[in-house]
C-alpha cells in the first residue's frame, strides 16, 4: 500500500491554503453588490463595538473595563474587514455613500484606513490596561480618523 507521508499532505493543504489567499480580495465576491453589502456590514459590526467604548469614554454608558476590553477588541478586528469590499466596479451599484474620491485617490484612502486601524489598536491597547483616561484619549484619536476618511471619502 503506498501511502504519503502526513507531512506531504500537510505541505499540500498549506500551498492550496496559500493560493487561496493569494486571490485578489475582489474575487472573494461573486458580484460587486456582494462587496458592498460585505463593507457595509464589517463597518456597521465595527460602528457598533466602538459606539459602546466611545459611550463609555465619553460618559454616557456606566465605565465597565471589561466590556470595554471586550467591545475595543471586536472594534479593532473589525477594522481590518472592510476594505477588502473596495475593489474593481464597487464603486456604482447597490446602495453606498462611498464617493467616487475613493477610486480614484486609492493610496490616500488605504492612508486613511491604515490610520484608522492604527489608531483602533492604540484603542485596543488602552482599553486592555482598564485605564479610563488612557480610553478616553484612545477613543478621541480613533474619532478624529474616522471623522477625517468620512469627510474625504464618504458621502453624507
Amino acid at each position: 500500500m503506498n501511502r504519503r507521508p502526513l507531512s506531504s499532505i500537510l505541505i499540500a493543504a498549506a500551498a492550496l491554503a496559500g493560493l487561496g489567499t493569494a486571490l485578489p480580495a475582489a474575487a472573494q465576491f461573486a458580484k460587486p453588490e456582494d462587496a458592498i453589502k460585505y463593507r457595509k456590514g464589517a463597518f456597521t459590526v465595527m460602528a457598533a463595538h466602538f459606539g459602546r467604548v466611545a459611550g463609555m469614554a465619553q460618559g454616557k454608558i456606566p465605565f465597565d473595563a471589561k466590556a470595554a476590553a471586550h467591545n475595543a477588541e471586536v472594534a479593532t478586528f473589525m477594522s481590518t474587514l472592510p476594505f477588502a469590499g473596495f475593489g474593481p466596479g464597487t464603486d456604482k451599484g447597490g446602495e453606498t455613500r462611498a464617493k467616487p474620491e475613493i477610486w480614484a485617490e486609492m493610496d490616500k484612502f488605504n492612508a486613511a484606513a491604515k490610520k484608522m486601524q492604527d489608531e483602533m489598536a492604540k484603542l485596543n491597547a488602552a482599553a486592555k490596561s482598564g485605564s479610563l483616561d488612557a480610553i478616553k484619549v484612545a477613543a478621541g484619536d480613533v474619532g478624529k480618523a474616522c471623522k477625517a476618511c468620512h469627510d474625504d471619502f464618504r458621502k453624507e
